[in-house]
């Protein structure tokens, strides 16, 4: 009886500190997934509204895609008046899908220059990063090939909307490389040349044979085929666009850079780790207070209920404690022995 109680009480205080570990594992793995994803740029421009909508637009690929900027004010942006403050900048197209992965069309910069969870590097497990020429190139994350099938050599038609089973199928594009995983949402997106993204909503254009195709816009309310030449900037639109900036900039500067860029180019820009945090402690933080409000508040009630097990355990030990007493043992020490078991409860349920 007394093995058995000793050891549910061990039992409780492992669950207890076991529910104490996991509140803080968990609020953890969910703080450093949130925050790897909006690692590796400090800026994401893009048309005026939510800013929270546009980071979980351009960085974690969730809810619908906001409005886009024309190509003339990425141009402005990147080789206007802003150009000395700004390292380098990855434009970014969100509106089609394949098989429920979101398809985004971007720069081979995505993967070349770009950085994610404190330094690191895109690597290939297969194949490699497609080319500025080779329109209908992509690369897709290890979640996405997993989830789609698809491998390097294999090619696959891109999905107009967000919902994979709706809308018309586009020409082909050609996988040539995986990615390694990075535990960030890009594992579960399909990367497409952002030329060839363009070629999928422009307007008609007559191909080599003297026809024309149809065309469409970014909303897909228009099927869309083929374009055969050069898109006029007039045609194209983004929908955001990562900016990392000059490390040389002055911190004034640098404070200042989203107002100007709001100001005089009549776009938004928004520092994604400010709006991480802010929906983090909205919304995680308050979760993770109350789990572990309660999981202290389990470890009070499993310390208690080894004290209680100590306590009643001492009825049943009056004789062995009156023998060690007889043979000379101070209280002291009668004390520390039933400390020690109490310690090694805890301890062991720990």
């Amino acid at each position: 009886a007394a093995a058995l109680a000793s050891a549910m009480t061990a039992f409780s205080m492992a669950m207890g500190v076991a529910l104490v570990v996991a509140v803080l594992v968990i609020h953890g793995v969910i703080d450093q997934s949130f925050r790897r994803g909006a690692q590796g740029y400090d800026l994401i421009v893009g048309a005026k509204g939510s800013p929270l909508e546009l980071v979980l637009s351009a960085v974690y690929h969730l809810g619908r895609v906001p409005g886009n900027i024309s190509y003339e004010a990425y141009d402005e942006l990147v080789n206007g008046q802003f150009a000395a403050d700004i390292q380098f900048a990855i434009p970014i197209c969100l509106g089609d899908s394949f098989k429920r992965c979101r398809v985004i069309g971007t720069t081979p910069d995505m993967f070349d220059r770009l950085e994610y969870m404190d330094g690191r590097t895109y690597a290939f497990a297969e194949g490699r990063n497609f080319q500025v020429e080779a329109f209908n190139e992509a690369v897709i994350g290890a979640t996405a090939a997993r989830k789609t099938g698809l491998k390097v050599g294999d090619s696959f038609t891109p999905v107009r909307g967000s919902v994979a089973n709706r809308g018309e199928e586009q020409e082909p594009f050609e996988v040539v490389g995986i990615l390694e995983p990075t535990g960030t949402p890009n594992d579960q997106a399909v990367f497409v040349n952002i030329e060839g993204f363009f070629r999928l909503y422009a307007s008609p254009a007559e191909d080599a044979d003297g026809t024309a195709e149809a065309a469409g816009t970014g909303d897909g309310k228009k099927k869309a085929r083929r374009v055969v030449g050069e898109i006029p900037d007039e045609q194209k639109e983004v929908t955001a666009v990562l900016v990392v900036v000059n490390p040389n900039m002055i911190a004034t500067r640098r404070v200042a850079l989203p107002k100007l860029i709001n100001k005089q180019l009549g776009i938004q820009a928004v520092a994604p780790s400010e709006q991480i945090a802010r929906l983090l402690e909205g919304i995680v933080g308050n979760v993770q207070l109350i789990l572990l409000i309660l999981a202290v508040m389990i470890v009070v009630v499993a310390g208690i209920g080894i004290m209680v097990s100590i306590y009643n355990s001492m009825s049943d030990r009056r004789h062995e404690i009156a023998i060690i007493r007889a043979l000379g043992a101070r209280r002291a020490t009668i004390m520390v022995v039933v400390l020690l078991e109490s310690i090694l409860l805890a301890l062991g349920g720990g």
